[in-house]
Order: C-alpha cells, then structure tokens, then sequence
C-alpha cells in the first residue's frame, strides 16, 4: 500500500524546546543569504546609461566645448547639475522599490509551517524550523526545509525549482537503486525546500535548514534579479523612441536651414576668420541639440515608474499586495473577473450547520459491532478521514475538515483519542477532480474503508433505495438552496479475507460499491457583507462577474442571487442558460463553448482544466481576464489570466502564480484594485497631455523664434529647467492624484488602443499651436519694438516667465482631463498637486531674480509679476468653461435618457 511508515530511530513525536533550542544553536536558522548584489556605485552608473542621460551628456560636452572656446561654464555647470539630478532621482526611487521588494521578501519566511513538537501539532514561522523537527506537509504547502520521510500518503512532490520534475513520487520507503537510469536525482524519500506539494501528505525529519539546504546551496550562485519592463513601459518607449526621431528631424533640418541661410547672407563665410566661422557652426549645433533635448520626453519612464510605484503602496492599504508591477495598472483594462465562491465571496468561516445521520437499511452491507452505533461509527470514520488538526478552538488545516472536528468536539467526541484508537492503513486525499476522500482504518478487529466527498459522488456509490435516494436528494437540495455546502459520508467493511497489500490506487474502483450511506451535513459559510455592493460597482464598470466553484450548482446559484448576480434577468426565468457545470462545460465543443463562455454566469462543480479552459476562451474573445483562487488547483487559471488574484490565506502555489494577493480574501478589494488600476492609466494620460503640449510648444518656440531673433528665447539651461519642472515635478504631481471613484462608472478601456486618444492627440497638437502662436507673436512684437537692439534680456525674461506659467495653468487643465470636475475639485486633498505647484512658482522667482547669467534673466517687479500670472491663466479658464459645457450637456443628456425610460 502507498501508507508508507518507514522504520527507523525516528523521534516522530518531535523535539522538546530544549532540543529546539541545542539544535539551533548548531545548525543555524532556516533563513537563505541573499544573494550577493550588484554595488550601489555600479547601480548608480548605470542610470547614466539611458539613452535620454546619453543625450544630455552630449550637449553638456558640447556646452563644455564652447564654454572654453568663450570663459564662460555657467551653461554647462547647469546642464550637469541637472543630469546628476535625473539620475539621482531616478537612482533613489529604485533603491527604495528595492529595499521594500526585500521586506515583502523577508515576509515569506513567516509563512506558518505545520510541526510536531512536545507530541503536539502546532503552527511555527518558516524561519523557526530546526534540524530535526517533525514537518507535516500536504496540498498545496511549500515545504520549508529539506527533509527525510518517515511517513507517506500518495506524496507527489513539484521539484521543478531543482530537477525540472513537475511531478515526483515520493515515499517513505527508498527503494530505487543508485545506478539505474531512471532514477530521480535525489532519493524518493528526501523532500527538498521550496518545492511544493501537489497531492497527497507526508511526515519528515528535519535534515538540513537554511543555507545547508539545496536551494541554498543553488542560491549562492545567483546574483540579483533584474528588472523586466512591463507592457505599459514598452508602448511608452516605442512612444518615447517616436517622439524623438520627429524631434531629431526637426533638429537636423533647423541646423541645415540656418547654417545654410547664415552662409548666404553673412560676409564673414569668405573671410579666414575660422574661429569666428566655428562658433557660428557650434552655436547652431547648440541649437539643433537643444531641440532634441526640448523634443525627448525623458521624463515618461519616471513618470510610469512613479505612478505605479506610488499607487502600488497605497494599494497594500486597500488589501491589495501587488506582486507584478504592471498588474497595478492592467487591473484597470479588467473586463471579466471569474471569482471562486469560499472565502473570496464568503467568509470561510465553516461551522456544521446541521449533521443528518442516514439509517438507510436497505443498504446496510454489514452488522455494526457489538456496543458500536451509527454515530459512534461515523464519528470514527471522521476522525480517519481526515488530516486536519485542532488547537484548541482553532483549526489546523482544510476549513471543512476544520469544522467536523469541532463539531465532534462539541458533540463530546475526541478526535485524538479515536485516530489513536484506529489503524490507517492507506488513504487517498481529497482532489477536485474525484471529489471524494478515501480511508481504510481498522479498529476493533475490523477494517472499513471511510469516504466523504461530494454528495452526488458518495450517493452513486451507495446502495439505496428509490425512496431513500429521493429522501436524501431532497434534503440536499433544501441545504443548497440555502447556500450551504454538503457533504456526504459512507462506510464499508471489508472483508477478512481481502488483500491488505492492494493500494488504494488501484483498488478504489472495485472498492468503493456497494457501500453504506452514513450521514449528510451541512456546513454554512455566509457572504460577506461588503461582497453584494462591491459585485454591483464592477457591474457598474462594465465588468462582467462569473462564478467559478467546486461546489453544487444550486449552492453556486444561490450565492449568485444573494451577490445581486442576475438582478438584470426577469425573475422566474430559466436560468440554465447563464449556468453549467465541470461536465457539462467538459463536453462542450470549443465553439460551442466559445459562445457559451459569453453568457456564462455560474459555473459549478469546476476543475482546475475547467477553470483554465473558460480563462483561455474569454481571452480568444478579447476579454481582459482576472481570476481568484486561493488553491493549488487553481494555479493554471492565475498563470493563465492577464491578472491573477491569489488570497491572503491561500497556498503558496496560488501565491506563486498571481499577481496580486488579496490579503483580506474579499472581493470588495478586487473592486478596489480595478479603482486604482483605471485612475492609474487616467493619470499616465494626464502627464502624456500635460509633457508633450510642453513639448510641440517649446519645439515650435525654438525653431520658429530663433527665425526672428539674434538670439535663441529659450536658453540651454532655461530648457532644462522647464524640463525638470514639466517632467520630474508634474510626473510627481500628476501621479500622486488619488485614485477618482467615479472611473467605475465607465466602461473598460479597449486594452490595444494607443495610450493617446484622438481627443488627447487633438488636446496637444491645439494647446501645443496656441502656445507657442501666443509666444511668438509676443516675441515678434519685441523684435518690431525695439529693431536697433533686438530683444532685450528682459524682454526675454518676460518671454521665459511667461512660457513657465502658461504651462503651470495647464497642470490645472492635466489634473482634469478624462473628468468633468472643475480643476478645483477636491483641489485642497490633492496636497502633492499643491507643494509641487508651490515649488515652481517659488523656484520661477528664485530664477528669474537671481538666475542673472547662468539663466540670461533680469528681476522683475511685482506689477509685471501679476501681469503675467494674470494674463497666461486665461489657459486655466478656457479650460474651465469648456468643462462646464460639458457637465451641462452630461446633464442634458441624462435627463433625455431618464425621460425615454
């Protein structure tokens, strides 16, 4: 049999405190070194090889060139202070994304760990395993150190991680032998740390923790992992990568243009002046690299990294831990969420809510013992049939194993005392895809095989009457329909003269017939009183919400109404439309169920390839899936959706292969996460509208105004502080606005659609026109005042405060685009808006009045201070009126669609 209890001087009952204490001391905690990590030094060089830091550094070698040639280094001392800024900055924020990836690292090693100790199971931090201590690991656990069994029930081990073996069968006993070529590369009967368990339950001692293990040992050879860019990153690059070229064009064909234009029509291109000749060429190479500096957008990489940084954290106050980056934002574009039942939509809180003892005559195969009645039996049967364990009044274990243990606690039964009792010699735990748990124990002198699972899979086992059969189906259906999970229990005994060496594994077939039906129960686990509104607003949002369980379809349907899940369809109408189970969905062809998934509200009694099938099908149909699931069988549908949503008290297998864990297991928090993810991608808009109208504006400004100038309007070090204040001060602004609850009201976004809207297009080529035609024209009437002298150097201060604030109105107009709020709505909550606009103002001032040379400014008074602020923020009330027309035909047209209703 494959109930394995290997021999040996095992210490099964575990080690004292003193023992945990000694064998600490000796062989360390079961805690990795981390892998050795690239110096902060390097890290920090290498953010000055990013293409836009590249550029940068060219024209501040230019600027450096040219300062020799002129004894003056006030404009390159400018242009490296803001590159050491840049990369600073930059440098900063990944430091910080680092250390908080290492605490939320450090987290996994106090993930519990089931042990016996002092001949008591009990739950320990993973990092307090020592050598020697009794582990139990079943379904769905990592196992958390390396280990030696002593005990085995159908152990299939994942150990991917180290050999490449997806699945490996493991037992007590090691018989394979060294040399053969089949053999596994470590012994059946070692389970190494990290790998997880995929079926079955074992016992094990100890033998080697921390960096003794031989993940340990693989880890030291690692080195630190890089980052990977995220989708969103990509579409911003390719955008970047756009945006630069055109302004690349623009820079070679103004540097061709003018030099050919001053050797035209300036008399010293035929004289031998090469000196003066060669400044001529640099100043307008100067001006050519300034148009490219002006045209890269190098602040949307930080601005991305920002927004998803800063809201990643304000997500883990909303019981959202995110694990992937790019999920913060894809939650946004989420279309269908396909949600498990217990524990995400109910409180996983399971308490028997009634225990129905069977007395089904008819099929009773054989006499109870002597002194022995029905519910004794059953109580047995439980206590075998199970691997659970309590401590005190909390549970060890599957929820529902959990809660028959307290109810035979309650019932004045110890579970304890009756496994100790009881001989098990194989078992067969408990799968979605049979549905049922399997035991044959001894007790007494005879032997029995014990199975619960699934009703409709024990009652097909059981020899019934068709009174009986319909008695007990109605009882079913009476708990179901009252959202509460069933189980059915049934007994057998078997024969004396029955092999006991036959496993389970291949004897269940011709084993579990003809058997005794013992009782039915219902186990309760009530919605969670936050989950019914939180359904609605992801409806609200254009989010479809399917139910995916293991459980009965009337419990699923149930569930449904109760989470206002067909509000939408007349009642009494059929409902089989909107619901299917694991086999119907099974048999269905993939174009049938193409079309079904669509419809598809509920489905029941679901496996793991149901689960993946339906994630796959509603991706081919362009939906943008997430999917909640807390167990190892669930695995495939959280790797295979675009989100996967793992909860809090789920198995590390589920943790793994998701995104994002709910750490408070509610579906309130999904509704939250698609919040954020959708006020993040709005806010991403806001900065891209907000940069490039700088952007068109400052290239249109440069080319065009230094056709009417002898001097450029906008210096070198002028530019790069619009850049550093339209960059790295609007992304921070911009990207701290919270999260707008008003986004659930619209309908999910087409995920292939350009990251730039036709509106938003239009928005930055029409802001970007009128700016710069505004300047212009102001620029052209300094040029006919005063033609003797050209623009004065406070004229052109006026020029560079006035471009500033026009830009700074339009941060008001970035704040409310994608909405119909006034720009002041909730002005005084936005508190990083208000510093950062504090910020330029009081550094515009600090520039203009003492920037003097290194900024080609000259002070102004405050008349002419409030000249300009007045006059550029006609920006902000354009914007303003034009919001207002909006809210008025919103409105219009809401009161056309109530009065049509």
């Amino acid at each position: 049999m494959n109930n394995n209890q290997k021999d040996g001087n095992y210490n099964s009952h575990g080690l004292t405190d003193k023992q945990v204490l000694e064998n600490r001391e000796k062989f360390g905690k079961n805690l990795l070194t981390p892998p050795h990590k690239v110096s902060m030094w390097k890290l920090y060089l290498d953010k000055y090889k990013d293409p836009i830091i590249e550029i940068l550094l060219v024209a501040a070698g230019i600027s450096l060139v040219l300062g020799f040639l002129e004894n003056d280094f006030v404009e390159t001392i400018g242009i490296f202070v803001a590159i050491f800024f840049a990369t600073t900055v930059g440098f900063y924020f990944e430091r910080d994304a680092a250390h908080k990836f290492d605490l939320l690292t450090a987290l996994g090693e106090e993930q519990p760990v089931k042990v016996r100790r002092n001949g008591k199971v009990m739950e320990i931090p993973r990092y307090d395993v020592v050598v020697g201590d009794v582990i139990l690991v079943e379904t769905g656990d990592e196992i958390p150190a390396d280990g030696k069994l002593f005990f085995s029930q159908n152990l299939q081990i994942n150990e991917s991680q180290l050999t490449g073996e997806p699945v490996a069968a493991k037992s007590a006993e090691a018989e394979e032998e060294k040399d053969s070529k089949d053999a596994a590369a470590f012994p059946r009967n070692v389970i190494l740390r990290s790998s997880m368990v995929m079926s079955g339950r074992g016992e094990a001692i100890v033998t080697a923790v921390g960096d003794a293990t031989e993940i340990g040992k693989v880890s030291k050879l690692t080195t630190a992992e890089t980052s990977v860019k995220t989708p969103l990153n990509i579409q911003l690059t390719k955008l970047a990568s756009l945006i630069s070229k055109i302004g690349s064009l623009i820079a070679v064909a103004a540097f061709v243009i003018f030099l050919v234009h001053d050797i035209l029509t300036n008399p010293a291109w035929g004289s031998k002046d090469y000196f003066y000749l060669a400044q001529i060429v640099l100043n307008y190479f100067m001006m050519a690299v300034t148009l490219i500096v002006m045209a890269v957008p190098e602040g949307l990489p930080m601005a991305v990294t920002l927004a998803l940084a800063l809201n990643m954290r304000r997500m883990l106050k909303s019981n959202n831990l995110v694990r992937k980056l790019h999920a913060c934002e894809t939650m946004g574009a989420v279309t269908v969420i396909c949600t498990d039942k217990t524990g995400t939509l109910t409180e996983n809180k399971m308490t028997v809510g009634e225990m129905y003892l069977c007395h089904p005559e008819s099929s009773r195969t054989v006499q109870l013992p002597e002194g022995e009645n029905e519910k004794e039996l059953l109580v047995h049967g439980i206590a075998a049939n199970s691997t659970a364990e309590l401590n005190g009044n909390k549970g060890i274990g599957n929820p529902t194993e959990v809660a028959l243990l307290l109810w035979m606690k309650k019932e004045g039964y110890g579970y304890e005392n009756l496994r100790k009792q009881m001989k098990v010699e194989d078992q067969m735990p408990f799968s979605t895809e049979r549905k049922y748990m399997v035991t044959i124990a001894s007790f007494d002198n005879h032997r029995y095989v014990f199975v619960k699972g699934a009703p409709e899979r024990i009652l097909a086992m059981c020899d019934l009457s068709d009174a009986e059969r319909q008695s007990a189906g109605e009882r079913l259906l009476g708990y179901q329909n009252r959202a509460m999970r069933t189980l059915a229990f049934a007994y057998k005994e078997i024969p004396a003269g029955q092999s006991e060496e036959e496993p389970l594994a291949t004897s269940v077939d011709h084993l579990l017939v003809h058997l005794s039906l013992q009782a039915l129960t219902a186990i309760s686990d009530p919605v969670r009183k936050d989950v019914p509104e939180a359904v609605r607003k992801c409806q609200d949002a254009g989010i479809t919400v399917k139910i995916v369980t293991g459980d009965t379809s009337a419990t699923a349907v149930e569930i449904g109404r109760q989470i206002h899940l067909f509000d939408d369809i007349k009642p009494g109408t059929d409902l089989s439309p909107y619901t299917i189970t694991g086999t119907e969905w099974e048999a269905l062809p993939d174009d049938e169920a193409f079309q079904r998934a669509k419809t598809l509200r509920v489905m029941s009694r679901a496996r793991p390839a149901d689960k993946q099938r339906l994630v796959e099908l509603l991706q081919k149909g362009k939906e943008v899936v997430a999917v909640t699931g807390d167990g190892t069988n669930d695995a495939p549908a959280l790797h295979y959706a675009h989100v996967g949503l793992s909860l809090g008290s789920g198995t590390s297998v589920a943790k793994a292969a998701s995104d994002i864990t709910l750490i408070d297991d509610s579906f309130s928090s999904i509704a939250s996460a698609v919040m954020w993810g959708r006020s993040i991608y709005k806010n991403i808009q806001r900065f891209l509208f907000f940069q490039l109208t700088v952007n068109v504006t400052a290239l249109l400004l440069v080319f065009v105004g230094s056709v009417v100038s002898t001097q450029m309007p906008l210096t070198v070090t002028q530019i790069l502080w619009v850049n550093l204040i339209m960059d790295t001060f609007a992304a921070m602004a911009l990207a701290s606005l919270p999260p707008s609850p008003e986004v659930l009201k619209e309908k999910p976004r087409d995920p292939d659609s350009f990251i730039i809207s036709k509106p938003i297009g239009i928005g930055i080529l029409a802001c970007g026109f009128v700016f710069s035609l505004m300047m212009f024209l102001f620029l052209l009437w300094c040029v006919r005042r005063g033609p003797e002298s050209g623009v004065s150097v406070h004229e052109l201060t006026w020029f560079f405060t006035a471009f500033v604030m026009l830009q700074f109105w339009n941060l008001f107009n970035a704040k409310a685009l994608g909405s119909k709020h006034s720009a002041f709505y909730q002005f005084f909550a936005d508190k990083g808006m208000l510093w950062v606009l504090l910020i330029i103002l009081v550094g515009q001032w600090l520039i203009v009045t003492f920037g003097s040379t290194m900024f080609r400014t000259e002070p102004m008074s405050l008349k002419e201070w409030l000249i300009i602020i007045l006059s550029t923020s006609v920006v902000l009330w354009v914007g303003e009126i034009g919001r207002i027309f909006e809210r008025l035909a919103d409105r219009i047209k809401r009161r056309r669609a109530a009065a049509a209703v």
